[in-house]
């Protein structure tokens, strides 16, 4: 399958050719904030089969201990090595491992922590028919996440009620739409928010006045279980707005406005 077979070129080119940022990133987190230095949470693959995600350590190892669910950039729980890796995704690079052993794609829905896929409606599920990915339309939407919860009242609140359920519906939508060249138009427009960061569709939010008086960090009680990266873990509660919905292009698959 050509997907596939792109997926464990690029990956394992990928690894090979960022080995010494691997080993230089994994020496900053030991020498800095100690062990462990890998994330290994639990997602929801393919057909629903659990895996460990790889990511770089990003916060405080008691993060779940220490604070709520929401992970906004001024939470205090991120190390000060891991706010760099965040603002430049580079917690996100050993996901190529996952990619390699074939857990999951560059391109396709993020994986889902095992609570919250349970939520999933019967038509939501149809996300888990496709290999979970790296980025995908709706990374792309939000790709600055932690800054917009930053700047929100209630991230929490914020998370479920308006960025979870646009993030389902280009899940979706991507399913139903992915292709080769949907795949490397994807791959093309991350490398272009990494680098040039543009902002994200997602801050459209910020237009609603409610939703924008800054958050204590870590001010949210944990009602949850939490992971030790201080990834968020998501409620099944989803309120549609209007404000924030996607025109998408009928005869390309994509958002019209990228």
């Amino acid at each position: 399958m050509l997907k596939r077979a792109i997926d464990v070129t690029v990956s394992a080119a990928g690894l090979v050719v960022l080995l010494p940022a691997f080993l230089a990133i994994a020496t900053i987190i030991l020498v800095c904030d100690g062990r462990p230095l890998f994330y290994r949470g639990i997602r929801i693959g393919r057909f629903g089969k659990p895996f460990r995600i790889f990511k770089f350590r990003t916060m405080v190892s008691d993060a779940e201990r220490l604070g709520g669910s929401a992970t906004a950039d001024t939470d205090v729980r991120i190390t000060r090595v891991g706010r760099v890796l965040r603002k430049y995704k580079l917690d996100e690079l050993p996901q190529l491992i996952d990619v390699l052993v074939g857990k999951m794609s560059l391109v396709g829905p993020r994986p889902e922590v095992p609570e919250y896929v349970a939520l999933l409606s019967e038509a939501e599920q149809l996300i888990l028919r496709v290999r979970p990915g790296i980025t995908d339309w709706a990374t792309l939407w939000d790709a600055d996440e932690g800054a917009l919860l930053a700047r929100t009242a209630d991230p929490e609140r914020i998370y479920v009620q308006y960025i979870r359920p646009e993030k389902i519906k280009l899940q979706l939508q991507y399913v139903h739409a992915q292709s080769f060249w949907t795949d490397l138009g994807i791959l093309w427009k991350t490398a272009y928010a990494i680098i040039f960061k543009p902002t994200p569709p997602a801050f459209a939010l910020l237009t609603n006045g409610s939703l924008t008086t800054p958050q204590r960090p870590c001010a949210t009680a944990v009602t949850t279980s939490t992971s030790s990266d201080g990834e968020r873990p998501r409620t099944g509660r989803t309120v549609k707005d209007e404000t924030v919905s996607t025109v998408w292009d009928s005869q390309a698959g994509e958002p019209s406005k990228w």
